[in-house]
């Protein structure tokens, strides 16, 4: 299961690499061996994206999955991680006649 997770330039990397971690190991369906990875593995124009990599057994995939994101965003949020989403700067110059 692979799962990206983009937080702020702003925030804390090992604050976030922490919590993720902590979820991957309080989630028994999530098997030890292969062991669960998490890493940054893009620097992104709005986000410092992990990739969260854990292995489960095929029948659990999808909830897995399912909870993991969800429970990335409760903790992010609870832990004052943003998560940003693409914004654009327009600056607007109104020229003299």
């Amino acid at each position: 299961m692979d799962i990206v997770a983009g937080i702020g330039y702003e925030d804390d990397i090992d604050k976030a690499k922490a919590v993720l971690n902590d979820i991957l190991a309080k989630d028994e369906r999530i098997l030890d061996d292969p062991a669960p990875q998490v890493a940054i593995s893009e620097l992104a124009d709005s986000s410092v994206n992990f990739v969260v990599r854990a292995w489960v057994k095929s029948a659990n995939y999808w909830d897995v999955y399912s909870d993991t994101t969800e429970t990335i965003k409760k903790r992010f949020d609870a832990e004052s991680i943003s998560i940003p989403y693409p914004q654009q700067d327009i600056h607007l110059y109104q020229h003299q006649k």
